[in-house]
Parts: structure tokens; C-alpha cells; sequence
């Protein structure tokens, strides 16, 4: 017995030494089903050197275009815009793939997003074509409930609303509306989400706000605006929220056509990385974990067409952007101690449009 022991301490050691496939991690990618291509692909990464490798057919489904984890993993969520507009849910095999549970109409055209509360147990999907938002309960099995709220943010006929994301923050719930030119907040009051805040934007131009991130803490919320090609960064306040900066995401002299598209903060919040369709960059920025300002530092080219999605490991250590019209992904490797990119590799994919780890 005692010799097995060290046989198997010596063995993970070697394991750990050399590196392998116990530092792979799946990649999840979502995307349009408009070709070749049949549903969710997976992918092996390594987390040691930033390879993507083994894509294979997770499921077969259409237009999945937008994923979400459970906070556990052991569910996968999708929204779909065939079929009249639906979200998915999957069961996570062992292996990987995924086994298809149920749907459920997204209540809405067009729906682009899908996100979780962190206990699991709500999931909310924005309606872009239909300009609305839908939360759902999530059950014991991991299957979708019917809608219990949907929000509709055509009121009036001079905006046409485009809801592109929407997230859950402790009781709350923020929803990105681009058409309306808005940021919605809501609060949770007994079973229902009540409007709070109509807005959290202080501005009268038509920036789009597309997507957005929150720090761990609440504090602070970075909004990135498709029409705009901008960042604007918000605080809670005591009284609500203000706008603290507004920063451009594209580079200096760039005077092409250009939509921001997806944004995120460094594990470490440290930084922040959006990215833009049509300069085909990714723009970096350090970040003021005091004040929560910003300083623009990088844009980086993604060597690709139109990233669309773009996501960080696990690890903390790799950015990787999802390049729609290039059926591309580009790794990069991040500097930790200045948040800056360095290309690593790209791989062909199909249509990718979401990347989940």
C-alpha cells in the first residue's frame, strides 16, 4: 500500500511537470447555423499555454447564439433566433457533450443574450428584435420554466427598443437597451423585479449601449456602446448613480466604420477589454480600482473580421476573441502586470459568435 502511495504522488508530479490534458478545460463556442455548421463546438484549451485544440460537435441545435453556465456547470443555456425566438437548456455530459433538456419561447424576437443569477435558479434573455426581456425560473433538473416577467421596452413610437444583454446583480437586475439608449434597473421586491432606476446613463446622445460589466463589489458599472465606439463608466451613489468617465475604444486616427460589440474586466479588475467590429481590435484599459476611471492603453488588432464575443480564462492569463466574419478565434496571451495583449494564435471555427469557459 505504501508503495502505491508513492507511486501515485510521483505520478501526479510527473503529470504536473510535463503538463498534461489535466490543464485542458473545455471552450464552448456559440454560433449562427447559416452554413456548414450544425450547433454548440467544443474545444479543448490549455490553460498552461493558451492552445485551442480537439473542436468537436457538442449538439446539434440551431442559432445558438448566445451561451450561459450554471453557476455549478453542469447546465448549459442558449438562446436561439429560429423557430420564432426560444431559449435552451442542456444537460453537461461527462464527456462534454451536451444533452438537449427543453426550451422555451424567448417571448420576443430576435433574442442575442443570455445570463444567470448567481444561485441559479433565474435566468434572464434580452430580445433584440422584439425589444423586451424575459426571466425565467430555472428548475431542480436544470430545465427552463415559462417566463414569469417579461419587460417590453417599445412604449413609444419614436424609439424602436433593441435589448442586447441583460444581468443579474444580487437582487437586482440591469437590462442594456441600444435602440432606447438606455441601462435599466431593477429591484428585486418579493417575487417580481420592480423598475428602479429608468436609466443609469447620463447622456442624451445615441451611443447604444450594447453590453456591460459590473465590479465584484456593485460600485461600479462600464457600459460599452455600439454606436458610439465608447465606454462610459457609472458609480452607485448614495443618491443613485452618476457618470464618473467617457472613454473611445478606438484608436487615435482610426476613421473607419466601427461598432463595439462585448466588454469585460480583468480577473483582477485591474483592467477592462472591449472590442470593436470594424477597426477589428480589442481595446485595453487601465483601470483605477479607487476611483473606477479609466485610461485607454492599448488596441490591439484581433487579426480577424468582426469580433463579436470575446471572453477570459479561467486562469486569468488568456483573452480570446470570437471573430464572426473570419470564422476565426484569436488567442492572446494578457501581460499581468499591465493588462496588455499579445497575440498567441488564431484557429478557424465556424461563424463563432460566443465564447463560454
Amino acid at each position: 500500500m505504501k508503495i502505491t502511495k508513492i507511486t501515485l504522488v510521483v505520478c501526479s508530479l510527473f503529470i504536473s511537470l510535463i503538463g498534461c490534458k489535466e490543464q485542458n478545460i473545455p471552450l464552448y463556442v456559440g454560433i449562427f447555423t447559416d452554413g456548414d455548421s450544425e450547433g454548440i463546438y467544443k474545444f479543448q484549451f490549455n490553460t498552461q499555454t493558451g492552445e485551442l485544440s480537439q473542436m468537436e460537435l457538442a449538439v446539434a441545435t440551431k442559432n445558438p447564439s448566445f451561451l450561459a453556465y450554471s453557476p455549478d456547470k453542469s447546465h448549459i443555456y442558449s438562446v436561439s433566433n429560429s423557430d420564432g425566438g426560444y431559449a435552451a437548456a442542456f444537460k453537461v455530459k461527462e464527456e462534454g457533450t451536451l444533452e438537449y433538456i427543453n426550451q422555451v419561447s424567448s417571448n420576443g424576437a430576435g433574442p442575442c443574450h443570455i445570463s444567470l443569477n448567481k444561485a441559479g435558479s433565474l435566468a434572464v434573455v434580452s430580445n433584440y428584435g422584439g425589444g423586451s426581456a424575459s426571466v425565467y425560473s430555472i428548475t431542480a433538473n436544470g430545465s427552463l420554466g415559462p417566463a414569469s416577467q417579461v419587460f417590453n421596452y417599445n412604449t413609444t413610437a419614436e424609439k424602436i427598443s433593441r435589448a442586447h444583454s441583460a444581468q443579474f446583480y444580487k437582487d437586482e437586475l440591469y437590462v442594456a437597451d441600444l435602440g432606447t439608449n438606455a441601462v435599466y434597473q431593477y429591484n428585486l421586491q418579493g417575487d417580481n423585479y420592480k423598475i428602479g432606476t429608468p436609466n443609469i446613463m447620463e447622456t442624451s446622445e445615441n451611443l447604444g449601449p450594447r453590453h456591460f460589466t459590473i465590479s465584484k463589489n456593485g460600485q461600479f458599472i462600464y457600459i460599452i456602446n455600439e454606436y458610439g465606439n465608447s465606454v462610459i463608466s457609472v458609480e452607485r451613489t448614495s443618491s443613485g448613480f452618476k457618470q464618473i468617465d467617457f472613454d473611445t475604444t478606438l484608436a487615435e486616427g482610426f476613421k473607419g466604420e466601427s461598432y463595439c460589440a462585448d466588454i469585460h474586466l480583468s480577473k483582477d479588475e485591474n483592467f477592462l477589454y472591449g472590442s470593436n467590429r470594424g477597426e477589428n481590435s480589442i481595446a485595453v484599459f487601465k483601470r483605477n480600482t479607487t476611483n473606477g476611471t479609466l485610461e485607454k492603453i492599448q488596441n490591439i488588432g484581433v487579426e480577424g473580421d468582426w469580433p463579436r464575443n470575446f471572453t477570459l480564462d479561467p486562469s486569468g492569463k488568456f483573452l480570446l476573441a470570437a471573430n464572426q466574419r473570419s470564422n476565426t478565434i484569436t488567442v492572446f496571451k494578457i501581460d499581468g502586470g499591465t493588462g496588455k495583449l499579445s497575440l498567441i494564435s488564431t484557429v478557424i471555427a465556424p461563424t463563432p459568435v460566443c465564447l463560454l469557459f
